[in-house]
């Protein structure tokens, strides 16, 4: 029988719109689902929040004070996105203006909101009285400092009981690679965080400087401490021994800037032997065990 006029073109017009029904099916008919597509996840911004964290890193990086028109120039941000940001941050106590002055600086509330965190509390509340005592006893000063990033920052300080003495402030923080704290901590860390710390180190250091740190490290990690004379202050030699975890790193460090005097009673390899107590004794209470350390004779 013949087809009527237009059939083949309907009949061709239905085998394509069921091609395309059954193309997301496989053979028995089921339909075939598509897995959801993970790979594009969104991306969460806050505005805000990272202009308040670009001031306080600014300010944390000055010594000077600055006004708000000076931060949004140097962060390259007009002053009405910064005005209300650094408004807010003055209102909750994290920048402060000087008497008299309209310029702004980094007050030390951020860093008491840090001394809260519980593995810092922790460590300086288990040291606290042993660096006390160990100040008594040996009448020199004793501080301590923790890893922060490339640099090293002082955690906790007790002054010698004599007249005289080296100071160290409270969360002063310095290249790690320059001082005797800093290079013992490196030294005590893991082989990827330490080659990590000095390429870090490189981009704002001779290679003569990280070269002679990396020298240095070396021979804290076989004698056990750091022990070096005249490096920052003539007549003061720096004695460093690590805080370690159960791990065998180093979470944090014992140091006497030891004060050559003739009112000083402990001679200087007394004195490294009680650091050592000190630092063993707080190693300890973390949960680790102090190895033997070549002490001076």
């Amino acid at each position: 029988m013949d087809k009527p006029a237009g059939a083949d073109t309907a009949t061709k017009a239905r085998s394509r719109v069921g091609a395309r029904e059954g193309a997301g099916k496989p053979a028995g008919g089921k339909t075939r689902t598509r897995a959801p597509d993970t790979a594009k996840k969104p991306t969460y911004f806050a505005p805000a929040l990272e202009k308040g964290l670009d001031v306080l890193e600014l300010l944390a990086g000055v010594s000077e004070p600055l006004t708000p028109s000076q931060i949004a120039q140097r962060l390259g941000r007009s002053l009405q996105e910064v005005y209300r940001v650094v408004v807010a941050l003055e209102r909750r106590g994290y920048l402060v203006r000087p008497p008299g002055a309209e310029a702004l600086v980094l007050s030390t509330r951020l860093f008491s909101v840090a001394t809260q965190f519980p593995p810092f509390r922790r460590i300086v509340d288990a040291a606290q009285p042993v660096i006390n005592g160990l100040a008594l006893e040996t009448r020199q000063a004793v501080h301590m400092a923790m890893l922060d990033g490339t640099n090293m920052c002082i955690i906790a300080q007790v002054d010698s009981p004599l007249p005289i003495g080296v100071r160290l402030k409270v969360g002063a923080v310095s290249p790690a690679i320059r001082g005797a704290s800093g290079r013992t901590l490196i030294a005590f860390q893991p082989e990827a965080v330490r080659e990590w710390l000095f390429s870090q180190s490189a981009s704002h250091f001779s290679a003569e400087d990280v070269t002679a740190a990396r020298r240095r490290v070396e021979a804290i990690r076989a004698r056990g401490y750091e022990m070096i004379e005249g490096e920052m202050l003539p007549g003061v030699t720096d004695l460093s021994f690590p805080v370690l975890d159960g791990a065998g790193i180093a979470m944090a460090t014992v140091t006497m800037p030891f004060l050559t005097s003739y009112i000083q009673p402990i001679a200087l390899p007394d004195a490294a032997a009680m650091v050592h107590a000190a630092a063993a004794a707080i190693t300890g209470t973390m949960g680790g065990t102090m190895p033997p350390a070549q002490l001076p004779g």
